[in-house]
């Protein structure tokens, strides 16, 4: 199988078909040239085969002679040969990935330009200031990307070349200055790099091919793929492409276009353009950009051309594309197109909006189904519109474009490192630059919020914070950033003071202004409420809830019941703790039962109004499950306070019980079920409140639904000796009652043994409910606590896991263990609820494996609810 296609190659299926092959990019570069016909200029893809070959034995075998091929037929197609001294081919090399990765990988432009074939250059387009741009251009991004020359190095010499110019453009440099530019470059190149910049095209063609095969394992790259949950083993694929040249005049541009607006989700086409530049002038915000009005009134005709290949990309692909086109002395190319990132809100409205059907360029609609629509929308974007707003609002200090909306609040940081470290130490940051760079990734990643004093709508850092969610302000040109703080006219601001941002209107306000919770817009609404109905019957969702007010909420969100109640959160209130530590402390059964029904009666009130909140819902109430030593002070805390000032008789009582219940690894200590084993009249008590409660809201007219939950079993023995507690209870509860309510018994799938032996287990039981953060812990031999500061950073960079097994469940081998549960448990019961209760409960990809292995339920945080609701719809769209 051949490792480079040409963008022409006759495939057996649309190139769109083959992006794990050849790239999203060069997946697409080959649809618009073969299927739509669109003016694309001719390259070819270096696959990704190519690229994972590379990085398990070296350059590949064989290469060398099909880039050689590729090379020459391009020179037949476009009448010159690369590096030409008298008339030179140039080319592009972009990475591709499978998945968009935005400026996370490697580009270089201009290549094949040396010391002769920039005079060709010069020759054949009569303007030297344009070659000579062009090579300065091509040296320093070569001498970066491919020799690892620090940026800084190039940066300086043209900032100085400004200066004496008296201008701030690049555009305004004339001839002479570039040409000495480019002398200077390649000197700097020798002088940092040990080697001289390479005359020979074939040599740089080399160079630049692999280092965007290394730049897949690039330090930003990694980062965002951990990050974007992107696998490790994908490679990139690498596109040669002709180069075309937005820089050649006045009658040249370039752009970035999307065929709706990605921040809103209106249908109206927008972008940003700059007349006589290259690409990466738009993306970098290196100069205010105009937009795509500006464009139709400067290049009429070829705007009219530009929109109406938006039409045909929406009717093709049948959604919101993102484009990069140049315009060569009045003639328009198209570089890439794909799907675009966009706004949550963006995403809701233009899901719904094709539903309802779009006009193509024939004149007849397309539609996409409410199932496609439901597909299109992420939990990023939930997120997103749910993030708070402004509930107050000062004069803003200054105004920019709001380039990704919602609010944030946060000290200021002017470097990627501080802001991460800021973050690392609990500080809400706002991440402030003139411009983000892919090397920004990891304080960007951190941040509450962005601001750039430069770029537009689709610079770095507008386009990442939109796909991540992140509020930001782009372009805000009034802020003149010096060192370690910024001044907006006679206002300073300075590192680790607090700004509120807005990044719906732009604005930058001074201080913390108070935030609300957003309004979500009615698609949101529209596109739940097409959810909920494809997963009727087949997936509920549920909340973990310990409080009424958390019920509330979790209701309010579309939660069909509580599927966890962690009733130990109720004895750390501060008016239960006391009683708590009382219980532990009696010396003798009346002290204790006394407590115990102290503590019943405040139980019986908490379980009340959670019952109260979920009326007619099911509520699943997990017994104690941690272990008595967290209601007691520390043993170092008690033996700091002895050694200062001496214990009073109640310490000195709590200091013996905190050393009696002290265990070396409490995770797998006496805890859960083994807890109701030492202290029956613990779990009895709290079934008594727990039907007391449901008791008072019968009589009240109302329809509690109770389940009681043991926890931590993993012996057939354990379960059904616990069980026999709970049915005495409820059996006295219920006693003389004509028509009595259903109350199932369950327990918590948590410890690898239990999955196993979920057969046995299963013989006592109406409900498993899988506790996938214990059971990843317990399989992994990992302490949650400890791993994910210190092991977990590591083990995902250097590839040795896939995933963070705490955040999704998929391919961790943890999911494996909840399959064998459900199906060994099903086995014997086949009647038997499944659900899950761990955090895994609102990921969606550890959602579509609950669904693969026949979940009933899940259940997660009241607030990733919503999220649940469209992961569970989707998979069951994807799945059956």
């Amino acid at each position: 199988m051949p490792y480079v296609y040409a963008f022409d190659h006759s495939h057996r299926k649309p190139p769109m078909s083959y992006k794990d092959l050849l790239g999203g990019k060069g997946a697409n570069l080959a649809e618009m040239t073969t299927v739509l016909g669109l003016p694309v200029p001719p390259g070819f893809t270096v696959s990704t085969d190519a690229c994972r070959a590379y990085m398990h034995d070296g350059w590949p075998a064989g290469l060398d002679d099909e880039i050689t091929r590729h090379v020459r037929k391009l020179e037949r197609t476009m009448g010159r040969r690369l590096g030409d001294a008298a008339d030179p081919l140039l080319v592009s090399v972009r990475s591709g990935a499978k998945f968009s990765m935005p400026g996370m990988m490697d580009t270089v432009l201009n290549l094949g330009l040396n010391d002769q074939s920039v005079k060709g250059l010069a020759a054949v387009t009569g303007d030297e200031r344009f070659a000579y741009d062009s090579y300065r251009r091509f040296i320093a991004m070569y001498g970066r990307i491919v020799m690892g020359v620090e940026g800084e190095v190039f940066e300086a010499p043209l900032d100085a070349a400004k200066e004496a110019a008296g201008t701030s453009n690049d555009a305004d440099l004339d001839a002479a200055t570039l040409k000495k530019l480019a002398a200077k470059y390649l000197s700097a190149v020798k002088r940092h790099a040990g080697v001289a910049f390479p005359q020979d095209p074939r040599e740089q063609l080399n160079g630049a091919i692999e280092a965007v095969f290394r730049s897949w394992n690039g330090a930003r790259a990694v980062a965002y793929r951990v990050r974007e949950k992107i696998s490790h083993d994908l490679g990139t694929a690498v596109n040669v492409q002709t180069m075309v040249f937005g820089n050649r005049d006045d009658t040249s541009g370039t752009g970035v276009g999307f065929t709706r607006n990605a921040a809103t989700g209106d249908n109206r086409p927008y972008g940003d353009f700059l007349v006589n530049a290259q690409g990466e002038d738009v993306v970098a915000g290196i100069r205010n950009t105009q937009t795509l009005d500006d464009m139709a009134q400067i290049f009429p005709s070829i705007h009219a051309e530009l929109l109406n290949i938006f039409v045909r990309l929406e009717e093709h692909y049948h959604d919101m594309c993102d484009t990069e086109f140049t315009i060569e002395q009045g003639r328009l190319w198209m570089l890439q197109t794909r799907v675009g990132k966009r706004t949550g809100a963006a995403a809701l409205k233009m899901a719904v909006d094709m539903t309802k059907g779009t006009k193509g360029s024939r004149g007849s609609k397309w539609t996409i189904s409410r199932e496609e629509a439901v597909m299109r929308v992420t939990a990023d974007h939930l997120d997103s519109v749910l993030h708070p707003q402004f509930r107050t609002r000062t004069a803003a200090i200054a105004k920019g474009l709001g380039a990704s909306p919602g609010a944030a609040v946060g000290r200021v940081y002017f470097t990627a490192d501080e802001a991460e470290s800021a973050a690392r130490h609990g500080e809400a940051v706002v991440l402030v630059r003139n411009e983000t760079s892919p090397e920004d990734v990891h304080g960007m990643m951190v941040a509450e919020g962005i601001l750039t004093a430069r770029g537009g709508l689709v610079s770095h850092a507008a386009v990442v914070a939109r796909g991540w969610g992140t509020p930001a302000v782009v372009g805000a040109d009034a802020v003149r950033i010096d060192g370690r703080e910024f001044r907006v006219g006679s206002t300073v601001v300075r590192q680790g003071d607090v700004i509120s941002l807005d990044g719906t209107t732009g604005e930058v306000m001074l201080g913390a202004l108070e935030l609300s919770a957003a309004e979500p817009p009615a698609e949101y609404h529209t596109i739940l409420s097409w959810a909920d109905r494809i997963r009727k019957g087949k997936m509920a969702v549920r909340a973990n809830a310990d409080t009424g007010a958390d019920a509330t909420v979790a209701r309010s969100n579309g939660a069909e019941g509580i599927g966890l109640c962690r009733t130990e959160h109720m004895f750390l209130a501060p008016d239960r703790l006391p009683i708590v530590r009382e219980m532990i402390l009696a010396d003798t059964p009346r002290k204790e039962a006394a407590a115990l029904e102290k503590l019943r009666a405040a139980q019986q009130a908490d379980f009340e109004d959670i019952l109260l909140a979920m009326d007619g819902l099911p509520v699943t109430v997990r017994l104690l499950d941690p272990p008595l030593h967290e209601f007691l002070p520390s043993v170092e805390e008690l033996k700091v306070k002895q050694a200062r000032r001496g214990l009073s008789a109640r310490d000195t009582k709590l200091l013996a019980a905190a050393e009696s219940w002290a265990e070396h690894n409490p995770m797998i200590g006496t805890r859960g079920v083994r807890l109701g084993v030492i202290k029956p009249g613990l779990y009895a008590m709290q079934v008594r409140a727990l039907l007391d409660a449901a008791a008072m809201l019968r009589d009240a007219g109302k329809n509690p639904i109770v389940e009681i939950m043991i926890p931590l079993t993993v012996t057939r023995e354990e379960l059904a000796l616990a069980r026999s507690w709970v049915q005495e209870e409820i059996d006295r509860a219920l006693a003389g009652m004509r028509r009595k309510p259903k109350i199932t018994i369950g327990t918590m799938i948590e410890t690898p043994r239990a999955a196993v032996r979920a057969d046995e287990i299963a013989e006592v039981a109406d409900f498993f409910s899988f506790g996938t953060n214990d059971l990843t812990q317990l399989t992994f031999g990992f302490s949650r606590d400890d791993v994910e500061s210190r092991m977990m950073p590591a083990y995902l960079e250097q590839g040795l896991l896939k995933r963070n097994p705490f955040d999704t469940i998929d391919q961790s081998g943890v999911g494996d263990l909840v399959a064998l549960g459900a199906e060994r448990g099903r086995a014997t019961r086949a009647d038997l609820k499944l659900g899950v209760c761990g955090e895994h409960g609102g990921d969606p990809e550890s959602i579509d494996l609950f669904r693969r292995v026949g979940l009933d339920y899940v259940s997660c945080s009241p607030f990733r609810v919503p999220i649940a609701r469209l992961a569970a719809a989707q998979a069951i769209i994807t799945n059956g």
